[in-house]
Protein backbone atom coordinates (compact mmCIF):
# COMPACT_ATOMS: atom_id res chain seq x y z
CA UNK A 1 0.00 0.00 0.00
CA UNK A 2 1.19 3.46 -0.92
CA UNK A 3 1.63 6.55 1.18
CA UNK A 4 -0.19 9.74 0.41
CA UNK A 5 2.59 12.92 -0.23
CA UNK A 6 1.17 16.39 0.68
CA UNK A 7 2.07 19.87 -0.66
CA UNK A 8 1.23 22.37 1.23
CA UNK A 9 1.67 26.00 2.00
CA UNK A 10 3.86 27.77 5.08
CA UNK A 11 2.97 31.15 5.21
CA UNK A 12 0.16 33.13 4.53
CA UNK A 13 -1.07 31.65 1.40
CA UNK A 14 0.31 32.45 -2.24
CA UNK A 15 3.03 31.00 -1.90
CA UNK A 16 3.01 28.94 -5.45
CA UNK A 17 1.25 25.45 -4.33
CA UNK A 18 -0.94 25.42 -8.00
CA UNK A 19 2.72 25.14 -9.98
CA UNK A 20 4.78 23.12 -7.75
CA UNK A 21 1.37 20.75 -8.02
CA UNK A 22 1.45 20.64 -11.85
CA UNK A 23 5.04 20.14 -12.16
CA UNK A 24 4.80 17.20 -9.43
CA UNK A 25 1.95 15.83 -11.19
CA UNK A 26 3.40 13.83 -13.91
CA UNK A 27 4.70 11.70 -10.93
CA UNK A 28 1.22 11.16 -9.37
CA UNK A 29 -1.49 9.29 -10.23
CA UNK A 30 -4.45 10.75 -8.31
CA UNK A 31 -4.03 14.65 -7.30
CA UNK A 32 -6.49 15.31 -4.35
CA UNK A 33 -7.84 18.27 -3.00
CA UNK A 34 -8.51 18.22 0.89
CA UNK A 35 -9.91 21.96 2.17
CA UNK A 36 -10.86 25.50 1.43
CA UNK A 37 -12.89 26.53 -1.42
CA UNK A 38 -12.89 29.31 -3.88
CA UNK A 39 -11.44 31.42 -2.03
CA UNK A 40 -7.89 29.65 -3.41
CA UNK A 41 -6.36 31.01 -6.17
CA UNK A 42 -3.83 28.26 -7.63
CA UNK A 43 -2.12 29.85 -10.12
CA UNK A 44 -0.52 27.67 -13.16
CA UNK A 45 1.92 29.44 -16.14
CA UNK A 46 2.90 27.20 -19.16
CA UNK A 47 3.62 27.31 -22.93
CA UNK A 48 2.91 31.43 -22.81
CA UNK A 49 -0.45 31.10 -20.34
CA UNK A 50 -2.12 31.85 -17.69
CA UNK A 51 -4.41 30.00 -15.84
CA UNK A 52 -6.25 30.36 -12.39
CA UNK A 53 -7.78 27.54 -10.50
CA UNK A 54 -10.09 28.16 -7.31
CA UNK A 55 -12.00 24.77 -6.51
CA UNK A 56 -10.52 22.23 -9.23
CA UNK A 57 -7.02 20.21 -7.90
CA UNK A 58 -4.02 21.44 -10.36
CA UNK A 59 -3.37 18.30 -12.42
CA UNK A 60 -6.28 19.00 -14.24
CA UNK A 61 -4.44 19.68 -17.34
CA UNK A 62 -2.45 16.45 -17.35
CA UNK A 63 -5.28 13.94 -19.06
CA UNK A 64 -3.70 10.96 -17.52
CA UNK A 65 -4.23 11.52 -13.73
CA UNK A 66 -7.30 11.40 -12.03
CA UNK A 67 -8.18 14.80 -9.66
CA UNK A 68 -10.76 14.31 -6.86
CA UNK A 69 -12.65 17.08 -4.99
CA UNK A 70 -12.48 15.51 -1.48
CA UNK A 71 -15.28 15.77 1.36
CA UNK A 72 -13.30 18.70 2.78
CA UNK A 73 -13.57 20.93 0.00
CA UNK A 74 -16.67 23.80 -0.45
CA UNK A 75 -17.85 23.89 -3.85
CA UNK A 76 -19.76 26.93 -4.99
CA UNK A 77 -21.71 25.50 -8.04
CA UNK A 78 -21.45 28.73 -10.43
CA UNK A 79 -17.65 29.56 -9.94
CA UNK A 80 -17.34 25.73 -10.73
CA UNK A 81 -19.23 26.55 -13.89
CA UNK A 82 -16.96 28.96 -14.82
CA UNK A 83 -13.79 27.08 -14.03
CA UNK A 84 -15.01 24.29 -16.30
CA UNK A 85 -16.11 26.79 -19.22
CA UNK A 86 -12.84 28.18 -19.03
CA UNK A 87 -10.76 24.51 -19.23
CA UNK A 88 -12.89 23.68 -21.85
CA UNK A 89 -12.54 26.75 -24.09
CA UNK A 90 -8.66 25.57 -23.73
CA UNK A 91 -9.16 22.20 -25.06
CA UNK A 92 -9.50 20.21 -21.44
CA UNK A 93 -12.54 17.96 -20.73
CA UNK A 94 -12.71 18.04 -17.41
CA UNK A 95 -15.42 15.43 -16.94
CA UNK A 96 -12.59 12.94 -18.10
CA UNK A 97 -10.14 13.31 -15.10
CA UNK A 98 -12.23 15.06 -12.77
CA UNK A 99 -14.46 13.29 -9.47
CA UNK A 100 -16.08 15.06 -6.94
CA UNK A 101 -16.98 13.59 -3.15
CA UNK A 102 -20.38 13.37 -2.59
CA UNK A 103 -19.72 14.33 1.14
CA UNK A 104 -18.37 18.04 0.07
CA UNK A 105 -20.32 20.54 1.45
CA UNK A 106 -22.02 23.52 -1.16
CA UNK A 107 -22.18 26.82 -1.01
CA UNK A 108 -24.83 28.49 -1.55
CA UNK A 109 -25.60 31.97 -2.79
CA UNK A 110 -27.00 33.02 0.57
CA UNK A 111 -23.94 32.06 1.98
CA UNK A 112 -22.17 34.79 0.04
CA UNK A 113 -25.03 37.20 1.75
CA UNK A 114 -23.79 35.81 5.16
CA UNK A 115 -19.83 36.21 4.51
CA UNK A 116 -20.74 40.32 3.57
CA UNK A 117 -23.11 40.66 6.29
CA UNK A 118 -20.93 39.18 9.15
CA UNK A 119 -17.90 41.40 7.49
CA UNK A 120 -20.00 44.28 7.57
CA UNK A 121 -20.96 43.51 11.30
CA UNK A 122 -17.21 43.50 12.57
CA UNK A 123 -16.59 47.01 11.15
CA UNK A 124 -12.57 48.09 11.96
CA UNK A 125 -12.33 44.60 13.18
CA UNK A 126 -13.18 42.95 9.90
CA UNK A 127 -10.87 39.49 8.99
CA UNK A 128 -10.43 40.84 5.30
CA UNK A 129 -12.63 36.96 3.80
CA UNK A 130 -12.60 36.92 0.18
CA UNK A 131 -16.38 37.07 0.85
CA UNK A 132 -16.85 33.67 -1.32
CA UNK A 133 -18.97 32.46 1.24
CA UNK A 134 -16.58 30.01 3.40
CA UNK A 135 -17.11 30.79 6.72
CA UNK A 136 -20.84 30.43 6.77
CA UNK A 137 -20.22 27.55 4.65
CA UNK A 138 -18.29 25.76 7.09
CA UNK A 139 -20.38 27.04 10.15
CA UNK A 140 -23.37 25.39 8.60
CA UNK A 141 -20.88 22.37 8.25
CA UNK A 142 -20.27 22.15 11.80
CA UNK A 143 -23.56 23.62 12.59
CA UNK A 144 -24.65 19.96 10.99
CA UNK A 145 -27.39 22.32 8.61
CA UNK A 146 -25.10 22.34 5.20
CA UNK A 147 -26.00 20.72 2.03
CA UNK A 148 -23.75 18.61 0.51
CA UNK A 149 -22.92 17.50 -3.40
CA UNK A 150 -24.85 14.37 -2.57
CA UNK A 151 -27.96 15.84 -1.00
CA UNK A 152 -28.30 17.42 -5.11
CA UNK A 153 -29.76 14.12 -6.20
CA UNK A 154 -32.22 14.06 -2.85
CA UNK A 155 -35.89 14.62 -4.16
CA UNK A 156 -36.63 17.24 -1.19
CA UNK A 157 -32.78 18.87 -2.05
CA UNK A 158 -34.98 21.89 -3.19
CA UNK A 159 -37.09 22.44 0.04
CA UNK A 160 -33.81 22.02 2.20
CA UNK A 161 -32.11 24.43 0.21
CA UNK A 162 -34.93 26.54 1.22
CA UNK A 163 -34.84 26.21 4.42
CA UNK A 164 -31.42 27.42 4.54
CA UNK A 165 -32.01 29.88 2.55
CA UNK A 166 -34.78 31.43 4.73
CA UNK A 167 -32.41 30.43 7.81
CA UNK A 168 -29.67 32.79 6.43
CA UNK A 169 -32.42 35.66 5.50
CA UNK A 170 -33.71 36.39 8.74
CA UNK A 171 -30.20 35.78 10.41
CA UNK A 172 -28.62 38.48 8.20
CA UNK A 173 -31.41 40.85 8.74
CA UNK A 174 -31.14 40.84 12.16
CA UNK A 175 -27.89 42.22 11.77
CA UNK A 176 -29.37 44.97 9.92
CA UNK A 177 -28.09 43.67 6.99
CA UNK A 178 -30.28 45.12 3.53
CA UNK A 179 -30.65 42.45 2.14
CA UNK A 180 -32.01 44.12 -1.13
CA UNK A 181 -29.24 46.20 -1.77
CA UNK A 182 -26.86 42.90 -1.75
CA UNK A 183 -25.13 42.19 -4.96
CA UNK A 184 -22.99 39.20 -6.25
CA UNK A 185 -21.31 40.27 -9.28
CA UNK A 186 -23.44 43.24 -9.89
CA UNK A 187 -26.71 40.83 -9.55
CA UNK A 188 -29.13 40.10 -7.02
CA UNK A 189 -29.78 37.63 -4.71
CA UNK A 190 -32.58 36.06 -6.52
CA UNK A 191 -31.01 36.67 -9.85
CA UNK A 192 -27.32 34.91 -8.71
CA UNK A 193 -29.43 32.26 -7.41
CA UNK A 194 -31.23 31.89 -10.03
CA UNK A 195 -27.39 31.23 -12.17
CA UNK A 196 -26.47 29.10 -9.43
CA UNK A 197 -29.62 26.71 -9.78
CA UNK A 198 -28.45 26.48 -13.75
CA UNK A 199 -24.77 26.10 -12.94
CA UNK A 200 -26.01 22.45 -10.68
CA UNK A 201 -26.32 21.15 -14.14
CA UNK A 202 -22.82 21.09 -15.10
CA UNK A 203 -21.40 19.91 -11.52
CA UNK A 204 -24.29 16.65 -12.10
CA UNK A 205 -21.90 16.33 -15.14
CA UNK A 206 -19.66 14.67 -12.94
CA UNK A 207 -18.69 11.39 -11.51
CA UNK A 208 -19.93 11.80 -7.50
CA UNK A 209 -18.00 8.97 -5.36
CA UNK A 210 -17.58 8.04 -1.85
CA UNK A 211 -14.37 9.48 -0.97
CA UNK A 212 -13.22 7.63 1.23
CA UNK A 213 -13.22 4.60 -0.02
CA UNK A 214 -12.23 5.88 -3.63
CA UNK A 215 -8.86 7.36 -1.89
CA UNK A 216 -7.95 3.87 0.34
CA UNK A 217 -8.73 1.91 -2.84
CA UNK A 218 -6.50 4.11 -5.16
CA UNK A 219 -3.85 3.91 -2.17
CA UNK A 220 -4.45 -0.56 -2.03
CA UNK A 221 -3.66 -0.49 -6.06
CA UNK A 222 -0.43 1.51 -5.66
CA UNK A 223 -1.73 4.35 -7.22
CA UNK A 224 0.38 7.18 -6.28
CA UNK A 225 -1.60 10.14 -4.37
CA UNK A 226 -0.36 13.94 -4.02
CA UNK A 227 -2.86 15.49 -1.36
CA UNK A 228 -2.76 19.23 -2.47
CA UNK A 229 -4.30 22.13 0.06
CA UNK A 230 -5.18 25.13 -0.25
CA UNK A 231 -4.27 28.65 1.71
CA UNK A 232 -1.87 28.09 4.06
CA UNK A 233 -0.51 26.72 7.22
CA UNK A 234 -0.34 30.36 9.10
CA UNK A 235 -4.33 29.85 8.13
CA UNK A 236 -4.98 27.10 9.75
CA UNK A 237 -8.22 27.46 12.04
CA UNK A 238 -6.76 25.88 14.95
CA UNK A 239 -2.43 27.11 14.54
CA UNK A 240 -2.65 30.43 12.25
CA UNK A 241 -3.25 33.77 13.80
CA UNK A 242 -6.79 33.43 14.45
CA UNK A 243 -8.95 35.09 14.31
CA UNK A 244 -7.23 36.44 10.87
CA UNK A 245 -7.83 32.94 9.71
CA UNK A 246 -9.37 30.71 6.96
CA UNK A 247 -12.37 28.15 8.44
CA UNK A 248 -10.39 24.73 7.67
CA UNK A 249 -7.27 22.72 8.51
CA UNK A 250 -4.92 23.80 6.36
CA UNK A 251 -1.92 21.51 7.94
CA UNK A 252 -1.62 17.88 7.15
CA UNK A 253 -3.64 16.82 9.82
CA UNK A 254 -6.47 18.22 7.69
CA UNK A 255 -5.57 15.62 4.64
CA UNK A 256 -7.13 12.86 7.27
CA UNK A 257 -10.28 14.55 7.93
CA UNK A 258 -10.42 15.77 4.21
CA UNK A 259 -10.36 12.90 2.29
CA UNK A 260 -10.87 10.17 5.05
CA UNK A 261 -7.38 8.44 5.35
CA UNK A 262 -5.70 7.21 8.46
CA UNK A 263 -2.55 8.76 9.79
CA UNK A 264 -0.51 5.98 8.99
CA UNK A 265 -1.20 6.86 5.21
CA UNK A 266 0.93 10.07 5.16
CA UNK A 267 4.30 9.93 3.55
CA UNK A 268 6.02 12.81 2.41
CA UNK A 269 5.09 16.45 3.12
CA UNK A 270 6.64 19.11 0.83
CA UNK A 271 6.18 22.58 2.24
CA UNK A 272 6.16 25.94 0.03
CA UNK A 273 7.85 28.76 1.15
CA UNK A 274 8.56 32.21 -0.57
CA UNK A 275 12.22 33.24 -0.31
CA UNK A 276 10.31 36.62 0.96
CA UNK A 277 6.97 37.07 2.77
CA UNK A 278 3.34 37.71 1.67
CA UNK A 279 0.01 38.26 3.27
CA UNK A 280 -3.50 39.23 1.61
CA UNK A 281 -5.81 40.99 4.09
CA UNK A 282 -5.94 41.32 7.89
CA UNK A 283 -4.14 39.96 10.55
CA UNK A 284 -0.11 40.20 12.48
CA UNK A 285 2.40 39.94 9.52
CA UNK A 286 5.67 40.48 11.74
CA UNK A 287 8.18 41.28 9.08
CA UNK A 288 5.53 43.37 6.49
CA UNK A 289 7.88 46.23 4.96
CA UNK A 290 6.07 49.97 4.73
CA UNK A 291 8.70 51.11 2.56
CA UNK A 292 10.28 51.22 -0.79
CA UNK A 293 11.29 48.00 -0.44
CA UNK A 294 7.98 47.08 0.42
CA UNK A 295 6.32 48.14 -2.64
CA UNK A 296 9.19 47.10 -4.62
CA UNK A 297 8.34 43.37 -3.24
CA UNK A 298 4.55 44.29 -4.28
CA UNK A 299 5.68 45.36 -7.60
CA UNK A 300 8.52 42.59 -9.13
CA UNK A 301 6.67 40.03 -7.64
CA UNK A 302 3.21 41.18 -9.24
CA UNK A 303 1.90 40.52 -5.79
CA UNK A 304 -1.92 40.41 -6.25
CA UNK A 305 -4.41 38.33 -4.90
CA UNK A 306 -5.24 35.19 -7.55
CA UNK A 307 -8.60 35.46 -6.10
CA UNK A 308 -9.59 39.20 -4.84
CA UNK A 309 -7.16 40.83 -7.12
CA UNK A 310 -6.14 43.01 -3.87
CA UNK A 311 -2.60 43.87 -3.11
CA UNK A 312 -0.56 41.41 -1.12
CA UNK A 313 1.50 43.41 1.85
CA UNK A 314 5.25 42.35 1.58
CA UNK A 315 7.86 41.60 4.10
CA UNK A 316 11.27 39.60 4.75
CA UNK A 317 10.91 35.70 4.88
CA UNK A 318 9.77 35.15 8.63
CA UNK A 319 11.63 32.13 10.18
CA UNK A 320 9.97 31.76 13.24
CA UNK A 321 7.05 31.45 11.50
CA UNK A 322 8.71 28.94 9.04
CA UNK A 323 10.08 26.68 11.66
CA UNK A 324 6.06 26.46 13.67
CA UNK A 325 4.98 25.70 9.94
CA UNK A 326 7.50 23.24 9.89
CA UNK A 327 7.07 21.57 13.31
CA UNK A 328 3.24 21.29 13.24
CA UNK A 329 2.90 20.13 9.59
CA UNK A 330 6.16 17.67 9.90
CA UNK A 331 7.29 19.12 6.80
CA UNK A 332 10.10 16.74 5.39
CA UNK A 333 11.51 18.44 2.25
CA UNK A 334 10.92 22.51 1.29
CA UNK A 335 10.58 23.86 -2.26
CA UNK A 336 11.42 27.57 -2.16
CA UNK A 337 9.69 30.10 -4.38
CA UNK A 338 10.29 33.77 -6.32
CA UNK A 339 13.68 34.47 -5.00
CA UNK A 340 14.11 35.81 -8.68
CA UNK A 341 11.66 38.82 -7.33
CA UNK A 342 14.94 39.97 -5.17
CA UNK A 343 17.58 39.92 -8.25
CA UNK A 344 18.23 43.24 -7.83
CA UNK A 345 18.59 43.67 -4.31
CA UNK A 346 22.38 44.57 -2.63
CA UNK A 347 21.06 42.98 0.68
CA UNK A 348 18.20 40.90 2.00
CA UNK A 349 17.06 40.07 5.05
CA UNK A 350 16.07 37.43 7.13
CA UNK A 351 14.04 37.57 10.66
CA UNK A 352 15.57 35.03 12.45
CA UNK A 353 13.80 35.53 15.72
CA UNK A 354 11.30 38.09 17.71
CA UNK A 355 11.51 40.63 20.39
CA UNK A 356 8.70 40.54 22.14
CA UNK A 357 8.13 43.14 25.57
CA UNK A 358 12.25 43.38 25.63
CA UNK A 359 12.74 39.61 25.49
CA UNK A 360 14.28 37.09 22.71
CA UNK A 361 11.92 34.42 21.26
CA UNK A 362 12.03 32.27 18.12
CA UNK A 363 8.24 31.09 19.07
CA UNK A 364 5.04 32.04 18.05
CA UNK A 365 2.98 33.32 21.34
CA UNK A 366 -0.43 33.07 21.96
CA UNK A 367 -0.73 36.83 22.17
CA UNK A 368 0.30 37.27 18.00
CA UNK A 369 -2.11 39.55 17.27
CA UNK A 370 -1.80 41.55 19.95
CA UNK A 371 1.60 42.28 21.49
CA UNK A 372 4.13 44.34 19.68
CA UNK A 373 6.62 42.20 17.73
CA UNK A 374 9.82 43.54 16.15
CA UNK A 375 11.49 40.80 14.21
CA UNK A 376 15.25 40.62 15.05
CA UNK A 377 16.90 40.84 11.56
CA UNK A 378 20.04 38.88 9.87
CA UNK A 379 21.33 40.54 6.29
CA UNK A 380 22.36 38.54 3.56
CA UNK A 381 24.36 39.90 0.57
CA UNK A 382 21.94 39.88 -2.68
CA UNK A 383 22.69 37.74 -5.64
CA UNK A 384 22.17 41.23 -8.21
CA UNK A 385 21.77 38.83 -11.31
CA UNK A 386 19.50 37.68 -13.32
CA UNK A 387 18.30 34.47 -13.08
CA UNK A 388 16.95 33.73 -16.33
CA UNK A 389 18.32 30.57 -18.63
CA UNK A 390 19.75 28.89 -15.26
CA UNK A 391 18.72 25.42 -15.61
CA UNK A 392 20.75 23.47 -12.90
CA UNK A 393 20.41 24.49 -8.77
CA UNK A 394 24.12 23.85 -8.58
CA UNK A 395 24.40 26.78 -10.79
CA UNK A 396 22.18 29.39 -9.26
CA UNK A 397 24.44 32.56 -7.77
CA UNK A 398 26.94 31.91 -4.83
CA UNK A 399 25.27 34.39 -2.81
CA UNK A 400 21.62 33.10 -3.10
CA UNK A 401 22.99 29.88 -2.46
CA UNK A 402 24.13 30.78 0.63
CA UNK A 403 20.44 32.53 1.17
CA UNK A 404 18.94 28.81 0.58
CA UNK A 405 21.46 26.99 2.60
CA UNK A 406 20.79 29.61 5.78
CA UNK A 407 17.19 28.25 5.30
CA UNK A 408 17.63 25.04 5.56
CA UNK A 409 20.26 25.38 8.62
CA UNK A 410 17.33 27.72 10.36
CA UNK A 411 14.29 25.26 9.83
CA UNK A 412 16.25 21.97 9.77
CA UNK A 413 14.85 20.76 6.39
CA UNK A 414 16.32 20.23 3.63
CA UNK A 415 15.89 22.18 0.08
CA UNK A 416 14.45 19.82 -2.64
CA UNK A 417 13.79 22.47 -5.52
CA UNK A 418 13.59 26.08 -5.83
CA UNK A 419 11.68 27.78 -8.52
CA UNK A 420 13.26 31.11 -10.78
CA UNK A 421 10.23 32.09 -12.74
CA UNK A 422 6.28 31.36 -12.76
CA UNK A 423 6.71 28.98 -15.61
CA UNK A 424 6.57 25.29 -15.04
CA UNK A 425 10.05 24.56 -16.60
CA UNK A 426 11.96 26.86 -14.19
CA UNK A 427 11.95 24.63 -11.23
CA UNK A 428 15.63 23.62 -10.15
CA UNK A 429 15.94 20.33 -8.38
CA UNK A 430 18.40 19.97 -5.84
Amino acid sequence: MTKIDVLLGLQWGDEGKGKIVDVLTPRYDVIARFQGGPNAGHTLEFNGMKHVLHIIPSGIFHEDKINLIGNGVLIEPRIFRQEIDELTAKGVDATRNLVVSKKAHLILPSHRMMDAANEQAKGNAKIGSTLKGIGPAYTDKIARTGLRVGDMLAEDFIERYGQLKRQHLLMARAMGFDVEQFRIDGMTLGEYEQVWMESLATLKRFRFVNSEYFINRCLQEDKKVLAEGAQAMMLDIDFGTYPFVTSSNTITAGVCTGLGVAPSTIGKVMGITKAYCTRVGAGPFPTELFDETGSRLCELGHEYGATTGRPRRCGWIDLPALRYACMINGVTELYVTKPDVMNDFETVNMCTAYEIEGQKTDEIPFEYNTVEIAPLLTPYKGWQQSLAGITEYNALPANLKNYLAAIEEQTGVRIAAVSISPDRKDVLFK
